[in-house]
């Protein structure tokens, strides 16, 4: 719990007023989820993981929990490992942080809601996402031995 006040805490004390929560969401083969935004999206087009903004003093596990579940119908079994986080301004100009975990979740049966596609993916194909989402998937390759 007191990691959790910690990135709460350094983010007020960065400037950062939205809090997102992001999941490298894996399997057993070591391929991991990744989402593509539709077109006309903000950042259309961008592959990345399941991620969605925390909802004012909401637990960062819950909102973490609540996002991966949204967005793609899995459901969160276990422990959330912290990963990192990077910045980037909002589509509303918004000082943005994106927290985030490694999420193991049951089954394999992905249900798309505000994305129009997704992908298991392998480290070869990690380069499809921003070079923010590379060097978080590149400490959890290096945590995970992938």
């Amino acid at each position: 719990m007191a990691l959790l006040d910690r990135l709460r805490r350094d983010a007020r004390r960065d400037g950062i007023v939205k809090l997102v929560v992001g999941a490298v969401v894996p399997r057993p083969d070591g391929r991991v989820l990744l989402l593509h935004r539709r077109s006309d999206d903000f950042l259309g087009g961008l592959w990345e993981l399941p991620s969605g903004g925390v909802e004012g003093t909401e637990d960062l596990l819950v909102a973490l929990h609540r996002e991966v579940t949204e967005e793609t119908g899995l459901r969160i079994t276990g422990d959330a490992t912290y990963l990192g986080h990077f910045d980037y301004r909002s589509k509303s100009g918004k000082p943005t942080r994106q927290l985030n975990f490694t999420a193991h979740a049951e089954g394999n049966t992905v249900t798309l809601t505000e994305h129009d596609d997704f992908l298991w993916a392998g480290p070869d194909e990690h380069g499809r996402t921003s070079a923010q989402t590379q060097a978080i998937l590149a400490i959890w390759r290096n945590d995970h031995g992938g």
